[in-house]
């Protein structure tokens, strides 16, 4: 048991995020979430470090809903700053209670432990910035991560001001955020 309690916070290490001590602090998500409104491309302007996406920049993440309507088609991309490489990763995302509520589980069944992530939408007005929360429990620590999302790889400083707020309003730290570079990406990324 101690065995696969330890291989869930390794594989949760590098996933995720960042460590802290305590368990997670509660945040509020928006209400009336509405999924249909949130398809589409978004780009990742700031974020809590996390190993999957390390050295990349030209970050995105396009969301389209499934057939059945009942969850959504995750692509995140992003190219390599350190060899200039392309890669990308399919996902899915699934409401964790009902399709307008603000709370989804992510999955990327191509990772080598595919697990269930939060990713809760705290705030969004659909058309400008995201701010999405992840966080896990492992015992006497919990790992977080944060991103900031924009429709443009650019946005301006008021979009981030709105984003901003959002975090103060949630106690959220943002002493652990670094910048995407969104610069000299490829049209289309």
């Amino acid at each position: 048991m101690l065995r696969i309690y330890l291989l869930l916070i390794i594989a949760s290490a590098a996933i995720a995020q960042v460590p802290f001590l305590g368990s997670c602090p509660t945040v509020e998500t928006m209400q009336n979430f509405d999924m249909e409104r949130y398809l589409g491309k978004w780009y990742e302007i700031e974020k809590y470090f996390a190993f999957f996406e390390f050295g990349g920049k030209c970050v995105t993440a396009t969301y389209n809903m499934t057939d059945d309507s009942n969850s959504i088609n995750i692509l995140n991309k992003q190219i390599s700053a350190l060899t200039g490489v392309s890669s990308s990763i399919e996902g899915v995302g699934k409401p964790v209670l009902k399709v307008e509520d603000a709370k989804l589980t992510v999955s990327f069944p191509s990772m080598p432990l595919p697990l269930d992530a939060p990713y809760w939408i705290l705030d969004t007005d659909y058309t400008t910035y995201s701010v999405v929360w992840s966080c896990s429990n492992f015992g006497v620590f919990s790992t977080r991560n944060v991103w900031i999302m924009a429709r443009e790889p650019k946005p301006l400083v008021s979009v981030l001001e709105k984003a901003y707020q959002i975090l103060d309003k949630n106690n959220i730290s943002r002493a652990y955020f670094i910048r995407t570079d969104q610069k000299n990406c490829p049209i289309g990324n």
